[in-house]
């Protein structure tokens, strides 16, 4: 059954087909700048990351490292449901124009966060650049939406795949050159050119888009559903911080806050979809869901989304964790997933152009994509690096034809005044899918780190003599410490800190006991950092035995056997906690197979649409009108 059009439709059935009408050179105008502004996008959630260290320290704002991240998280999330709204009925050029001077804005004053001139803005530099950040949250909604509806408004649906795929693309490469561009600019110039380097980039796309880019108007006249874009953002604003805290641990999941976030939030989305069941133009149809491919599709994206993040933010754990790669290199490390990703993205859209289905692809993307989960499943500590890369690469090359088919599907099932409003939803609940798949992901692999731990280090005092069970047991009880933070990272300090300052601590107390220094011995024994068995060790030498040599000998003797536990120990510290690392995060990955086993079966639910196809050597018409 057809649905009756919502007003305007008459004005939006004569809208001008831009897909006809403009020649080809204006369209690749247009598309450059497009991706362009959305690279910046991409760009900026990698770029930061990467100098997040050196800002907290210069700001004095550790306090506040998360709410940097998360600020823009909540801005750019909740908003990109009403900006795909609002570019169906003002047009996509100026929403995105509206967008991209508001990033732009609010990444100039991110990078000002902090100076003088400013003086105690919101309570100082930090909470600036929180809320600076923020501000480019708002901007980043509007790029991240209207960029793919324009894709729609420009291309033929016979073109639209190989398209979609190069702003697919973007992202994978955004997370390239992201932590590399972001680690040049902190240490050769100042981290302010992180949010600086986005003002040429970002007036070279204004310009372009303002020269070269018509209205892109569906024709749809309408009011603005205002009280359902206020209705969506308190659900969504509540139920992302509260998951965001929650999995941070920075409140209980059963706190009064975390609960009263998540019922505001409950209550909100109750309330908006009356609203939106009412209105004569919401912001998102509930008509929309009646739409086997739009329903099943957001399903999808949403699955789609918890498992593209956990790849990449889990991958980053293990790298560092297991495979020792430095934190700043654990982004440049996972390019292998990237160029999986790009590959796919491009490739899909390219052949679905040809063979004029996409479900297919999809399908089959998916089905690799449980096969790289599947072999990243089988990680273990002992995992060679050249066989990471190859389980990386067969994701990336599974979750890569997702990322612009379910686009075109989407776009390909709506009416042409619903393109906005559709493209802009699959990319909420993509977004809405990532947040919540890394706080549930992030809470598993909480839990199965400190299972893990305890079974390892229980593992590795069997047959140990008593002194290196001793320290076994003190840092098997400070890694169960340490594992209830963000994702468990920071267990390995409990043990391998304490080995690797060793060397240090045995060349000072040699040099007391051969000098005779009982006081130096005893100064040495109050540091807290040392290990417990050691510092109650040096506090029983007697300073009689420091008289003689042959006392100091024997004193020495005494002090090797317990380094000799240390060592020992260390050792065995340092394999159980990138064995349990490797376990921890191989667990991670057995449930993102179902993730992208229910995503599979999603799929399979939507309508295998068919799209035009062009022959191979048959040209694109050419244009009508000169822009």
């Amino acid at each position: 059954m057809t649905n009756p059009p919502p007003p305007g439709a008459r004005a939006a059935a004569q809208r001008i087909n831009y897909a006809q009408t403009l020649d080809m050179r204006t369209k690749r105008v247009i598309l450059f700048g497009v991706l362009l502004g959305l690279f910046l996008s991409a760009l900026d959630q990698t770029i930061v990351a990467t100098a997040m260290p050196r800002i907290a320290q210069d700001l004095d704002g550790l306090n506040l490292y998360s709410w940097v991240t998360t600020a823009y998280l909540l801005t750019n999330t909740a908003l990109v449901p009403i900006y795909g709204k609002l570019s169906d009925l003002y047009g996509r050029k100026p929403i995105l124009m509206t967008g991209i001077t508001i990033f732009l804005l609010g990444s100039a004053l991110c990078g000002l966060s902090g100076e003088p001139f400013l003086g105690n803005l919101f309570g100082g530099g930090m909470m600036q650049l929180v809320v600076f950040r923020g501000l480019q949250g708002v901007g980043a909604a509007a790029l991240g939406s209207v960029a793919f509806a324009i894709i729609a408004d420009l291309f033929e649906p016979v073109d639209r795949p190989r398209y979609q795929g190069l702003f697919g693309a973007v992202f994978g490469l955004s997370s390239v050159i992201g932590p590399l561009l972001g680690g040049f600019l902190t240490d050769q110039i100042s981290w302010r050119w992180v949010f600086y380097v986005n003002l040429p980039l970002g007036l070279i796309a204004l310009s372009f888009i303002a020269s070269r880019m018509p209205r892109l108007a569906s024709g749809l006249e309408a009011k603005v559903d205002w009280l359902g874009a206020f209705l969506i953002l308190v659900f969504t604003v509540p139920l992302l911080l509260a998951l965001t805290w929650g999995a941070d641990g920075n409140y209980a999941w059963t706190s009064p806050t975390i609960l009263g976030l998540f019922g505001l939030s409950a209550v909100s989305l109750v309330a908006f979809l009356f609203v939106e069941g009412r209105h004569e133009s919401p912001i998102l149809p509930l008509a929309l869901f009646r739409n086997p491919t739009f329903a099943w599709g957001a399903v999808a994206r949403f699955l789609i989304g918890a498992g593209f993040l956990g790849a990449i933010l889990f991958l980053s754990l293990y790298l560092v964790n297991v495979q020792g790669v430095s934190a700043t290199a654990a982004g440049t490390a996972t390019i292998p997933l990237t160029v999986g990703l790009i590959i796919g993205s491009i490739g899909s859209g390219q052949i679905a152009s040809r063979i004029g289905r996409y479900k297919p692809l999809i399908l089959i993307g998916l089905g690799l994509a449980a096969l790289g989960f599947f072999s990243l499943s089988t990680l273990t500590a002992d995992t060679p690096y050249n066989g990471v890369v190859l389980r990386m690469v067969l994701l990336g090359l599974g979750l890569g034809p997702a990322l612009p088919l379910f686009t075109t599907a989407l776009q390909l099932s709506v009416k042409p005044w619903e393109i906005g409003v559709a493209t802009s939803a699959g990319q909420f609940f993509q977004q809405m899918g990532s947040t919540i798949g890394t706080a549930v992901f992030g809470a598993l692999l909480t839990a199965g780190l400190s299972t893990q731990l305890t079974r390892n280090f229980e593992q590795a005092k069997v047959g140990q003599p008593p002194a290196v069970q001793a320290i076994l047991t003190q840092s098997q009880q400070a890694a169960a410490q340490n594992s209830g933070g963000a994702f468990g990272a920071g267990p390995q300090a409990g043990g391998t800190d304490q080995a690797s300052g060793l060397a240090a601590v045995r060349r000072q107390v040699e040099a007391a006991v051969q000098s005779g220094n009982a006081a130096a011995l005893g100064q040495i024994a109050q540091n807290p950092a040392l290990p417990q068995g050691l510092r109650e060790g040096l506090g029983r030498i007697p300073a009689q035995a420091l008289a003689t040599e042959q006392g100091r000998a024997g004193v020495l003797s005494q002090l090797n056997e317990q380094y000799a536990a240390f060592e020992a120990a260390g050792q065995r510290i340092e394999r159980v906690v990138k064995v349990s690392f490797a376990g921890a995060i191989a667990n991670i990955y057995r449930w993102s197979i179902g993730v992208a086993l229910l995503a599979f079966l999603a799929t399979l639910m939507m309508p295998n649409l068919s799209m035009p196809t062009r022959r191979r050597g048959e040209r694109v018409p050419a244009a009508h009108v000169e822009v």
